[in-house]
């Protein structure tokens, strides 16, 4: 098999470029990444509800539900770009409501175990 580059592939062919997963595959994708440790601890956001719309979409924390996915190379793949919140709301089709509820502190602390994010992250699929 003969390597090419990307630019050398568009030359004789159509590549296709854009993601292929549907919004509830990379729900899925991402429930089942939290899934396959469900102990693991991981840390909550701090008031998104509280924050201003340009300060929520920015927040992360290292260790959060948002960076589990943000680490999986088929969502990176995807399109996910990075770790924040507005990243993740943007790519997982997700109103505020609905990650807030996955990433929030106010509803489990400081630390949430994976589990418990993956259920939210199921419950959003809905």
């Amino acid at each position: 098999m003969k390597h090419q580059t990307l630019d050398q592939l568009h030359a004789v062919a159509e590549v296709n470029t854009q993601p292929v997963m549907s919004r509830t595959q990379r729900l899925v994708r991402w429930a089942e990444l939290l899934e396959r440790e469900p102990s693991r601890l991981l840390t909550a956001l701090a008031g998104t509800e509280y924050r201003a719309l340009p300060e929520r979409d920015v927040m992360r924390a290292d260790g959060s539900p948002i960076a589990v996915a943000f680490t999986d190379p088929v969502l990176h793949d995807e399109g996910l770009k990075d770790d924040s919140y507005g990243e993740a709301k943007r790519f997982f089709e997700l109103t505020d409501h609905q990650l807030h509820e996955i990433v929030c502190y106010c509803h489990v602390g400081e630390v949430m175990q994976s589990s418990r994010a993956a259920l939210s992250v199921r419950a959003a699929i809905g």
